[in-house]
């Protein structure tokens, strides 16, 4: 097996209150390293405010300029990242075989608790979601609903990053980061491994209307100048300044996973970096100019493939993420969609951001429900949040979304 030396991740901490953390990464290379890394840095919530990536298409050297904040957890970070670079045999070739075989599927467990409704289910939602984020429990479905006798009922189905949930001390230990934020109104919480076959019959409603799916997922007409939309991205390619690779040329509005979301399109369309440089300027614009070229060392020359992959970036750029408020009968419903990359990861922290834009509004949540969509041809996580009908006329539908939208683009 490959070895993968310590100094592998540096962070570097500022000398000054006001300047960023450094963090190198010095390790093979893979495609799809930089969405990777980036989708880690998004999860522990820092903000990135500049990027170096430089490769030989063996070997990679990441720096990585962050914002993070007073509670950021620096060494649980860093072993997060070691564990995302390849060891140092696969620059070799040694492990390429298995380098190419699917991972794993995580186990997933069920939590299942109840709780009296002190203030609105809200509350009791954005406590439990932050403690399970800074447990590293990934939330995969939930179901979040109030009963009539005034009691909330939580399902949250979980994937384990530490791969400590199905031991004793695990169990513990989440029960008593939850009994911290819930207190004496926690009733019970049990903690299952459950199948693959128990999460599907759990989904809850898996229909979206027509309607809906026209108006949220219209990728026909990209183009939205509503205020849960982007400026529109400047996307251009120029294969003429390098005999090896096609200069990839972006300007577009900073927000929050940028960087992610551009490295996240890359990989779905089997794109190798080799060299970027990234900046943001006056906290609005972002500029990248990076070196492209396909897994097996060719240039970008097809149009037509110039094309989609153009087609595709100012469409993720533009709405990386999809909000909207829908009446659904008599009750008001909140979506929230966001892509699914090829290789089944989501976006990490949405359902935590919109949970906290509601708070925010005073707006309770009567349930929760994510669940993902096979939609022309591409699979979306879509979050589906019941409002409280007794709570929702204080807001209106316009402010609902951009806060929400906001909150998810890390915009004040």
């Amino acid at each position: 097996m490959g070895i993968l030396l310590d100094d592998a991740v540096i962070i570097r901490q500022p000398e000054k209150e006001e300047e960023p953390t450094v963090i190198t990464v010095n390790c093979p290379d893979k495609t799809g390293l930089g969405s990777d890394l980036c989708r880690i840095i998004l999860f522990f919530g820092l903000t990135l405010v500049r990027t170096d990536v430089s490769t030989d298409g063996k070997w990679c050297y990441i720096v990585l300029w962050v914002v993070g904040r007073q509670n950021t957890r620096w060494g649980l970070l860093k072993k997060r990242l070691m564990e995302a670079c390849p060891s140092s045999s696969l620059a070799s070739g040694i492990l390429y075989y298995a380098q190419l075989q699917p991972p794993k599927p995580p186990h997933v467990f069920l939590l299942k608790f109840c709780c009296l409704d002190r203030s609105g289910l809200l509350h009791e939602t954005i406590d439990v979601t932050e403690v399970l984020c800074e447990l590293e429990l990934t939330i995969k479905r939930v179901k979040v609903s109030t009963t009539p006798d005034g009691k909330v009922m939580d399902l949250f189905f979980l994937t384990d990053a530490r791969e400590l949930l199905h031991t004793k001390k695990g169990k513990e230990d989440t029960y008593e980061h939850l009994k911290g934020v819930i207190g004496d109104t926690m009733m019970s919480c049990e903690i299952e491994m459950v199948g693959p076959e128990i999460t599907v019959c759990c989904q809850g409603t898996s229909f979206l209307s027509d309607a809906v799916t026209q108006g949220m997922f219209n990728i026909d007409e990209p183009r939205d100048d509503s205020s849960t939309a982007l400026q529109w991205p400047s996307v251009a390619m120029d294969n003429s300044l390098s005999p090896s690779h096609t200069l990839l040329q972006l300007v577009c509005q900073d927000h929050k996973g940028l960087l992610y979301d551009v490295m996240r399109t890359l990989k779905d369309y089997n794109i190798q970096i080799s060299y970027g440089r990234i900046t943001t300027k006056e906290n609005t614009k972002c500029e990248m100019d990076l070196f492209i070229m396909h897994a097996d060392g060719k240039k970008i020359v097809d149009p037509s493939k110039q094309d989609r992959l153009k087609s595709r970036l100012e469409m993720e750029l533009s709405r990386p993420l999809r909000v909207s408020l829908i009446s659904r009968g008599p009750d008001t419903e909140l979506l929230v969609a966001n892509p699914v990359e090829l290789s089944g990861k989501g976006r990490p922290l949405v359902f935590y951001d919109i949970t906290l834009a509601l708070k925010m509004l005073d707006t309770p949540i009567f349930s929760a429900e994510i669940g993902r969509y096979v939609i022309r041809d591409r699979e979306w996580e879509v979050y589906r949040v019941l409002l409280d009908e007794g709570d929702v006329g204080c807001v209106s539908k316009e402010k609902v979304e951009e806060t929400v939208w906001k909150m998810l683009m890390s915009w004040k």
